[in-house]
């Protein structure tokens, strides 16, 4: 963590119950754990605004999941959100999704590692990271790969996840802070507050890149 963390986490017992719940599931299945859902509570609106779009744009809806995760940590490794970028998505690993599949995201184009339909989704979400455009070519790949429905549900995650990781990289936040003892959700090698710090300090960690 690069300097002191900036907003506080909410303690459990200040929560709702049903705030809690959520607390729980975030701690049990991750994506997000339960750190940046605890500073979230310091405005429920906030709180439920996210968990509930997170639920029904990343966690279910439309687009393939495993896509989506693909999107969500080529957001991070873009941002150098470090709090994000250090999670995988559990239901990704049910679905096949292993972690050789993250390696190269920000080489995507080049890389043998995706499928011309998970390419054309992470140029998608090249272009609303970083270029702000996108010509007829990228929309006609687009159109070849998802339907109408499908690049809405996908802009919109990508979207959302911009934002939000934008702003928890300046939060100073880390995990095993709030609800510790799980490695849910959490990358091979920060499955533990002290494996944390030891790939953190690795030469090849990525957000050193």
């Amino acid at each position: 963590m690069a300097g002191p963390q900036r907003i506080s986490y909410v303690p459990l017992d200040e929560m709702t119950p049903e705030m809690r719940a959520e607390m729980e599931r975030c701690a049990r299945e991750g994506t997000p754990r339960p750190e940046s859902s605890a500073v979230r509570a310091h405005v429920p609106a906030a709180f439920w605004f996210f968990a509930n779009a997170w639920k029904d744009l990343f966690r279910e809806g439309i687009v393939d999941h495993s896509i989506k995760e693909l999107c969500r940590v080529y957001v991070s490794h873009s941002v150098k959100c470090e709090y994000c970028g250090n999670q995988r998505s559990e239901r990704g690993r049910e679905h096949g999704l292993i972690e050789g599949k993250y390696d190269e995201l920000l080489n995507f184009e080049s890389s043998e590692n995706y499928t011309e339909r998970e390419k054309a989704a992470l140029a998608y979400a090249e272009a609303i990271v970083w270029t702000g455009d996108a010509d007829d070519a990228l929309w006609e790949r687009m159109y070849a790969h998802f339907s109408e429905a499908e690049l809405v549900e996908l802009g919109c995650m990508i979207g959302l996840t911009l934002g939000q990781q934008s702003w928890l990289r300046l939060l100073n936040i880390e995990h095993h802070q709030v609800m510790p003892g799980t490695s849910a959700a959490m990358a091979p090698g920060f499955e533990s507050a002290e494996a944390l710090a030891e790939s953190k300090g690795a030469e090849r960690y990525w957000a050193h890149a």
